[in-house]
């Protein structure tokens, strides 16, 4: 196998050196020996003209609703409209920087990180902050890999990780991967932690508990900081799944209620995109005790301007101080790598390039707006809501009907349907997240596509959706039987 290795002039790209001198033969000779089952002779792929493959993708997104096509009130995804301002920041050239350039040919992107973490950690109330995690859940089991650590190194062997069932599910898999016990937590009448449940499931094994706050029903757990106390008093910590940090933005923090680790969703509470299976990022912040324990490598600042010159990019004779410089280094106790490099970068960015862009005002304002969003549609509902008031988002009830056939019907009258079915103390939910980017007029949309679907027979229900391009489908064998070839879906092999 032969490869030409790459090769950018500072014209074409100018964050790159040329990798090889103009002397050095560019062609690598490389013996690679694949497994036969990995080989093959021949390649059959479809030769459309260029306007039938212009036509193919334009009704592909056609056929595809998304944030940019309307209302998409997830329960607790948080799908709020990403700004184009920030893809294009991260498709300028100058950020393609190469992961394993040296931290003095990375100045500018390891300034960026740097800001990036302190931001975060004030936004959370945490001390420092590691970007290295991919997404969210990733996040999470990092956190528990620090806690894990952190028990470790007190000399603690302790078992028991404990999880409400209000929870995310990512957070008892977590727990579970982090070698942990799961105890699922009863949530109490209100919905919310249940003290006295939870004093007597404390005890000398516990190693955290995972908590998000408002919880997944939006309701504010009033009672966090005797929570905080109850578990810090047998030794344990506190953690936060940061799934709904979108409505605390500006107006409380994590760290201040008493939690000890957290992780960040940049997809939900900073406007980059979810990935849909691409690269995410799920930075993790921990209070100071913890901090050497985070991932390697962690990015700190090794000179001295002040915080005004390093945010405000003045040169060293504006500011009077010596131009930051920045370095990667691995903290004392550190878990070791949970990703490659320093995390994905370039979706780091965009969170960075939100925050600023919105600065302390805009957060406070964003978060407002959706704990604002989120009560006025729930009060313009026929359905049951059987708590509140509410945070970010709100969980009603389809009541006597399947509330994944609510959810099928609202396709047929224009807008993506709710989370359903979660969490589960909700008989039938529909879980409602508008979010802060919504105008009053898409609210009222929503909730007028939830009370059509109330008010239609349970046959128009059960044939749901018919207006859409795919019609009903078999849920199951598509899960366990997907089509992702091509000739498939001509019937060939």
């Amino acid at each position: 196998m032969k490869f030409d290795q790459a090769r950018w002039s500072r014209d074409d790209a100018p964050v790159y050196e040329p990798l090889l001198s103009e002397s050095d033969d560019r062609t690598v000779e490389v013996d690679v020996d694949l497994p036969d089952d990995l080989t093959r002779n021949e390649l059959t792929l479809p030769d459309p003209a260029e306007p039938q493959l212009a036509r193919h993708y334009t009704r592909l997104s056609e056929m595809t609703y998304g944030v940019e096509h309307g209302p998409y009130p997830l329960g607790s995804c948080t799908m709020k409209y990403n700004p184009w301002y920030v893809e294009d920041l991260a498709a300028d050239p100058n950020a393609l920087v190469h992961p394993d350039r040296s931290d003095e040919a990375a100045q500018g992107i390891l300034a960026v990180m740097h800001r990036l973490q302190e931001d975060l950690a004030a936004i959370g109330g945490m001390d420092a902050v590691t970007l290295q995690p991919p997404a969210g859940a990733a996040g999470e089991f990092a956190g528990i890999l620090i806690a894990k650590a952190y028990h470790e190194a007190n000399g603690d062997d302790r078992s028991e990780v404990i999880v409400p069932d209000t929870a995310h599910g990512t957070n008892f898999a977590s727990a579970a991967m982090g070698g942990y016990e799961v105890v699922e937590l009863p949530s109490g009448e209100d919905g919310r932690v249940d003290v006295d449940a939870l004093e007597g499931a404390l005890s000398e094994d516990t190693a955290a508990l995972m908590l998000t706050n408002p919880n997944t029903l939006g309701l504010f757990e009033r009672d966090i900081e005797e929570i905080a106390d109850l578990v810090h008093d047998v030794g344990g910590l506190l953690y936060y799944d940061g799934a709904n940090l979108n409505a605390l933005l500006g107006r409380a923090r994590p760290g201040d209620m008493g939690f000890d680790v957290m992780h960040y969703n940049v997809h939900k509470t900073f406007a980059t995109p979810h990935g849909g299976g691409g690269p995410g990022a799920g930075p993790v912040g921990v209070a100071e005790r913890l901090a050497e324990f985070l991932p390697d490598p962690h990015v700190r600042k090794t000179t001295g301007a002040g915080e005004d010159s390093e945010r405000a990019g003045e040169d060293s004779e504006r500011a009077g101080a010596t131009i930051p410089t920045f370095e990667r280094y691995t903290p004392e106790h550190s878990i070791g790598k949970v990703h490659g490099f320093d995390g994905n970068w370039l979706v780091l960015l965009k969170a960075a390039a939100y925050i600023a862009r919105l600065g302390d005002e805009g957060l406070s304002d964003a978060s407002a707006k959706a704990v604002l969003n989120a009560n006025y549609l729930a009060s313009q509902l026929h359905y049951d809501v059987p708590y509140g008031p509410f945070h970010h988002e709100f969980v009603a009830s389809a009541g006597d009907r399947d509330a994944a056939e609510v959810a099928k019907r609202m396709l047929d009258h224009g807008v993506h349907p709710p989370t359903t079915k979660w969490p589960e103390i909700v008989p039938e939910a529909l879980m409602t997240e508008p979010t802060e980017v919504e105008s009053r007029d898409s609210l009222d949309q929503l909730a007028a596509a939830f009370d059509a679907v109330q008010a239609e027979d349970d046959e128009t229900l059960a044939n749901a959706p018919e207006r859409t391009a795919a019609k009903r489908i078999d849920q199951t064998s598509a899960a366990r039987n997907p089509r992702l070839c091509w000739q498939d879906l001509d019937g060939e092999e």
